[in-house]
């Protein structure tokens, strides 16, 4: 039968759902023809129930006395005809797609696909039990406290961390709990993200997830998690206390910890696909309940439309598809206590049932309306790989996206690779030709020079090439354009001189990213010189590879300190973190008169505003941000030459008095103490300079 589907009504309640008698079971599933729900007990020994069938395409059956711990998965039947987009396969057990925690892991010897190995659309009666990972019910527990000071996005400060990497070699949390949500929940991990200055932590996925059978073929894992197989699950592997349940309690309470330290938690979601993969992959969840209505399909029908890489794309052009989506965000909100997302592959997610790209998708208006999700932090990937997929600039009030273009020419300037200052002054104040139209403020930019794909910041200067040997797809994976500088020599080195260049290049970079206007993201140990050896694309790399090491604070403590040192003033400066676009006009006192200096400005090396020739002029390396209101100003200097210059600092109205506040360079290479304005400044080779200006507050 290929009938039209229903939409699951907004007041039906999905998944398992326990009260004081027993536990509700709920699955929609509009195409089936009958469902089966499968109670499994500690002896792995099978019960079977039968649902009941309601007109709004929902399956239903209370059970008395099953509460939470326990196992359960879903047999449904209907007609096999991949020609519909139907594969339906009783044979195969499936997940709930609303459970709320997952336990076992998937089996990939075992009969786990639809399909016969012979034929893709051929059923396969081999039952898969046993070799599939079982939905738990979960009893409901309190949400976590919500942060006390939610911040607005100007003030925030994003680190996007890896729950397992972040603690497995941490030398002062319990062995057993390193690489859990305990261990990043743990006191001294808590107190040195608060001491650092970040404000938000943005987690690698924790939506249970499961490692791809061409990976685990090479003795690897998925380590990033960008497999998702549960939207309303932790991700099981990360909980030190249990997987019936418990890790549910252990993620609530990491998300207590982090609030009430004032930060915000952040998840990178992963709805644009599934672990299944194509039809020719395992039947685990989705494919099972209703291969075409959840899964885009080619116009035959009979395989997946793939814009993500990863073998399918879900379908929210589908209502019920859509309903799942929405309904997964607002329980990590109201219920796992999370502050926002950021949507991996997002422009997926807004195609419409022809697969084009779609500004106005129902996906979009949804989460502006919606009294939960409205006002959360969300954060699009703006892309994916189908065409027209790039939507960089193009997501509209309430999103901040990925802006690639800040990542490549930072590293490009700081390499050498580009002329001018033109496009550094337009990343600096917060890529006006991208976002600066509609309405939208500075903050729809999240700025970042590196992230969990691709080279680590100390990597990005210490290599040319990727090495990604490790990764045994002999170095053929990962990024070639990597737009970095080894500084003359590939790999790590003891020669001091290439030591220095190279962390002066890393607190260069480090600077850009927290001295521009935006949301600034930092990746968990660039601050630390984290090294990945190279490797460019550790997603398989569940090892000292990825995790951190926190050793490297010895061998690069100038970078932690640096950093400490700009995300203190950016928190001390309002300046540093607009939440509107400047223009240059005038700042005037708290009468409206004019203090004859504007919100920004940029200067040359002779103290004056440049001109057009001097934006124009490719040799240009060297260029000053002015930033001021009515209470105070700085001037910052970004120098990329390779020879020491000579900047005049620019005298009233701009400035009475300068004094260095902080600076990329090495100890006593500025002075300290006030300096004159119209004196000279050397700058020397790749600096970044921080002064404070003493300004008129009040005009006379």
């Amino acid at each position: 039968m290929d009938n039209p589907t229903t939409e699951p009504p907004v007041t039906a309640v999905l998944g398992a759902q326990t009260d004081d008698a027993g536990t509700s079971f709920s699955l929609w599933a509009p195409r089936a023809s009958r469902v089966e729900l499968v109670l499994v007990d500690e002896q792995l020994d099978q019960q079977n129930y039968d649902l009941e069938q309601y007109p709004d395409g929902i399956w239903r059956r209370h059970l008395p006395d099953v509460g939470g711990g326990q196992r359960y998965g879903y047999r449904v039947h209907g007609e096999w005809a991949p020609q519909l987009g139907q594969r339906f396969n009783p044979a195969k057990l499936l997940l709930d797609p609303y459970a709320k925690a997952i336990t076992g892991g998937v089996d990939y010897s075992g009969p786990i696909t639809d399909h016969t190995p012979e034929s893709n659309f051929r059923p396969d009666p081999t039952d898969s039990f046993g070799f599939v990972p079982l939905s738990v019910v979960v009893a409901d527990s309190p949400a976590p406290a919500p942060l006390a000071d939610p911040k607005p996005l100007d003030e925030l400060v994003v680190y996007e961390t890896h729950v397992r990497g972040f603690t497995k070699q941490h030398p002062e949390v319990p062995e057993h709990l390193r690489g859990s949500y305990a261990g990043l929940a743990y006191p001294s991990v808590v107190e040195y993200l608060v001491e650092l200055g970040v404000n938000a932590v943005e987690l690698l996925p924790v939506h249970h997830f499961v490692s791809e059978p061409f990976v685990i073929g090479r003795g690897l894992v998925n380590y990033w998690g960008y497999n998702t197989l549960g939207f309303f699950a932790p991700h099981a592997h990360y909980s030190s206390s249990g997987t019936t349940g418990e890790q549910v309690g252990e993620f609530k309470n990491m998300v207590s910890a982090l609030h009430e330290a004032g930060i915000a938690v952040i998840l990178d979601v992963v709805y644009n696909h599934t672990g299944e993969g194509g039809h020719e992959g395992p039947t685990l969840c989705l494919r099972g309940i209703d291969h075409g209505e959840y899964y885009r399909l080619t116009e035959d029908r009979r395989n997946d439309y793939d814009v993500t890489g990863c073998g399918n794309a879900v379908d929210t052009a589908k209502p019920g598809v859509l309903r799942l989506v929405l309904d997964s965000l607002r329980y990590w909100v109201t219920e796992m206590g999370v502050d926002g997302f950021r949507f991996d592959l997002a422009t997926t997610l807004i195609r419409d049932g022809a697969h084009h790209v779609a500004q106005n998708h129902a996906f979009k208006q949804a989460i502006a309306e919606d009294p939960v999700l409205a006002g959360k932090v969300m954060i699009a990937e703006p892309w994916d790989l189908g065409p027209y997929g790039y939507q960089v600039g193009r997501w509209g009030a309430g999103w901040t996206e990925w802006n690639d273009r800040f990542r490549g020419f930072t590293r490009d300037f700081w390499r050498g690779a580009v002329g001018g200052v033109q496009e550094l002054a337009t990343r600096l104040s917060g890529s006006s030709d991208i976002f600066d139209h509609d309405g939208r403020p500075v903050t729809a930019s999240l700025n970042f020079v590196t992230a969990h794909d691709g080279f680590t910041m100390r990597d990005l200067v210490t290599y040319d090439l990727k090495h990604n040997e490790a990764n045994a797809e002999r170095n053929r994976d990962g990024a070639d354009d990597n737009r970095s500088w080894n500084h003359g020599y590939e790999g790590e080195t003891d020669d001091p001189v290439i030591v220095a260049a190279r962390q002066r290049a890393a607190r260069n970079l480090m600077a850009t990213l927290l001295l521009s206007a935006g949301v600034p993201m930092i990746t968990a140990g660039d601050e630390l010189g984290r090294t990945q050896g190279g490797n460019n694309n550790a997603y398989c790399q569940d090892s000292p590879i990825s995790w951190l090491n926190w050793n490297t604070r010895q061998e690069w403590p100038e970078q932690e300190e640096f950093t400490r040192r700009l995300l203190r003033l950016r928190a001390e400066h309002p300046l540093l973190r607009p939440a509107g676009w400047r223009r240059h006009g005038k700042v005037t006192d708290q009468n409206g008169r004019s203090l004859g200096r504007s919100p920004i400005a940029w200067f040359n090396e002779t103290g004056w505003e440049m001109t057009n020739d001097h934006w124009h002029d490719p040799g240009r390396r060297t260029l000053g941000m002015y930033l001021s209101d009515a209470e105070e100003g700085l001037l910052i200097w970004f120098h990329a030459g390779t020879e020491p210059i000579e900047v005049e600092l620019p005298g009233a109205p701009w400035g009475l008095a300068y004094e260095v506040l902080t600076h990329s360079g090495v100890a006593g290479e500025l002075p300290e103490g006030p300096i004159d304005p119209g004196a000279s400044l050397t700058l020397p080779p790749a600096t970044v300079a921080v002064l404070s200006a003493k300004v008129r507050t009040a005009a006379h």
